[in-house]
């Protein structure tokens, strides 16, 4: 049996007895299994899989735990996966993405009860209580902000990029070159973390960024959550991950943090994505805060994106696509439209 031993850095260094109970393996918290398998699914970075029954199953014996002692706490990873050590050290980047899994976990956790009774207490828009959506926005921009996702002091130059997590060479190559061409002026990369068009654009803003001196003040957000991070482990280009609560969160949460929403060749998830956005912008109170929505792929993408454009007028109507823009086999165009 090999067990790894990693301390967590930052604020998370410190939990309080209730947290670490929560969480721990001795105690079988309420929280354990959740952070195991978020946890299980972050040490499989890199390796391609959507099989989330097949991960587990391969690493039953995988265990973790949280430790407390004086000097705070630490990681015990008992069985991890080989491909997550090297030299008898866990990879530096998978011991932050462990972090930001323990971050986010006891931090939702944490806030559970105070969000049930808010939520319990809340009243329809307008009412003197706050109502269940601002409560909502609230805790997204709390994640965000603990995740240092978000900050003050930095202009917004956050591209969010939706699309296929199994894709062909050829899109891979074009999302890269989009993604590098961003890189290069200076724009980051969020994605959801996994596979396909989430990993291209992020491995080609890396390089972008590099050859401009800034790679490493460069931001690769990747954004998950717990139903669907064991299927789509992080790519190993995230810089930094964070874990929302669910599905309806993530979405709001890669609203909230981009400034332009770039959309590539995808299934019924990508198609999803482009409506929930779209909904938000013929949303009447939006309509002084322009979100710019650029729709691209490679020349075989064409009928994909004439599809999509018919789908959307047939829907919508013609007016819909004021909202959108097509741009085809052009990753520098693209770029030049972001920045």
């Amino acid at each position: 049996m090999g067990v790894q031993v990693v301390w967590p850095s930052g604020a998370m260094a410190l939990l309080t007895q209730l947290e670490a109970d929560r969480i721990s393996l001795k105690s079988q918290g309420e929280l354990y299994d959740l952070y195991r398998n978020c946890s299980l699914a972050v040490l499989n970075s890199g390796n391609l899989t959507d099989n989330s029954k097949e991960l587990l199953e391969n690493y039953k014996n995988f265990e973790i735990d949280v430790v407390r002692n004086e000097r705070g706490l630490k990681l015990e990873l008992i069985n991890p996966p080989d491909s997550a050590i090297v030299d008898g050290q866990v990879i530096k980047t998978l011991q932050k993405h462990l972090y930001s899994v323990l971050r986010d976990i006891v931090q939702v956790n944490s806030l559970r009860d105070s969000i049930a009774e808010m939520c319990a207490n809340a009243t329809p828009e307008g009412g003197n209580i706050l109502d269940q959506g601002t409560i909502i926005t609230n805790i997204i921009f709390h994640i965000l902000r603990a995740a240092n996702a978000v900050r003050a002091d930095q202009k917004p130059s956050l591209a969010v990029c939706w699309g296929g997590h199994s894709i062909p060479q050829d899109e891979y190559a074009y999302a890269y070159q989009v993604g590098r061409n961003l890189g290069l002026r200076g724009i980051d990369i969020c994605t959801g973390c996994g596979p396909g068009i989430m990993e291209a654009p992020m491995r080609g803003t890396l390089d972008g960024h590099a050859l401009q001196d800034n790679a490493e003040n460069s931001d690769r957000i990747g954004l998950t959550e717990p139903s669907i991070i064991a299927a789509e482990p992080p790519n190993p280009f995230v810089s930094n991950l964070v874990i929302m609560p669910d599905i309806e969160k993530r979405l709001e949460a890669f609203v909230r943090l981009g400034h332009v929403l770039i959309v590539f060749p995808g299934g019924p998830g990508t198609a999803e994505e482009l409506l929930y956005i779209l909904g938000i912008k013929l949303c009447h109170q939006n309509r002084h805060n322009p979100v710019p929505i650029i729709l691209t792929g490679n020349e075989n993408s064409r009928p994909y994106f004439e599809a999509i454009n018919d789908f959307l007028i047939h829907c919508f109507g013609e007016d819909i696509t004021r909202h959108y823009e097509i741009i085809i086999n052009d990753a520098k165009a693209v770029a030049e439209k972001v920045a």
